[in-house]
């Protein structure tokens, strides 16, 4: 078992430091980070907490999921790992052809759809 755990439902009000205190209960933690937006700087609302043994996490999981912080319920589990690739930049969006991302830009854009595909005609 992995000792990482997501904490979700957080209060954008809530801390590291509050949170490593309350996560100290149930272990020692060797790492908070709130995930933060990058452009505002504002929490998106959920952390990973890294406690030092897999038994402190699942001693954790048990006493904090569903316990209320800041007049939220927290949601804490295993962290899973990260998955490739991300999104990243705009509008994100499938890779494939015909499916491009943000900004209607990419082979299939509306423009081809709406007239017929091939070569535009002037």
């Amino acid at each position: 078992m992995e000792s990482k755990l997501y904490v979700g439902n957080l209060s954008y009000s809530t801390t590291e430091e509050g949170l490593r205190a309350l996560f100290a209960e149930a272990g020692t933690v060797t790492s908070v980070e709130i995930i933060k937006d990058r452009m505002t700087g504002q929490s998106k609302g959920f952390a990973f907490v890294q406690m030092s043994t897999a038994g402190e996490a699942e001693a954790a999981i048990q006493k904090f999921n569903g316990y209320k912080l800041d007049n939220r319920e927290l949601r804490v589990n295993i962290a899973r790992p990260k998955e490739e690739g991300g999104r990243g930049g705009f509008g994100g969006g499938s890779r494939r052809p015909g499916q491009g991302g943000g900004f209607g830009r990419g082979t299939g854009s509306r423009d081809d759809r709406h007239s017929g595909g091939g070569q535009r005609r002037y």
